[in-house]
């Protein structure tokens, strides 16, 4: 079973930056359509940048020109730099990982990410 670990969270003032670090299991990482997503309380999830496997990337709006996903193929990782935050950025951050057309799509348990001065 895939297993998904996110690190990087924490409170940040506005303006500042944070690094996400998610590692994924599995030997076909490299195909893998890899996402951020958030929660804040009271809210939806909501998709935050993705990343297929070609390299290329979507993002919500909001964070347009702020926050950047890449990918570590080798070490079997994805990253979301964000750069820039604001209060409204505040939320439980998740990654997912998923293989379109199988039944591969894991989540981690989340990391906490507080935009607060």
């Amino acid at each position: 079973q895939e297993q998904v670990v996110e690190s990087g969270g924490g409170l940040v003032q506005p303006g500042g930056s944070l690094r996400l670090s998610c590692t994924a299991s599995g030997s076909m990482f490299s195909i893998y359509v890899l996402g951020w997503y958030r929660q804040a309380p009271g809210k939806q999830r909501e998709l935050v940048a993705a990343i297929t496997d070609a390299g290329y990337t979507n993002y919500l709006n909001h964070v347009k020109g702020r926050f950047t996903i890449s990918r570590d193929n080798a070490n079997n990782t994805v990253f979301l730099q964000m750069n820039n935050l604001k209060p409204e950025d505040t939320a439980v951050y998740y990654c997912n990982s998923r293989l379109p057309g199988t039944n591969v799509n894991a989540w981690g348990q989340g990391t906490q990410v507080t935009v607060s001065s």
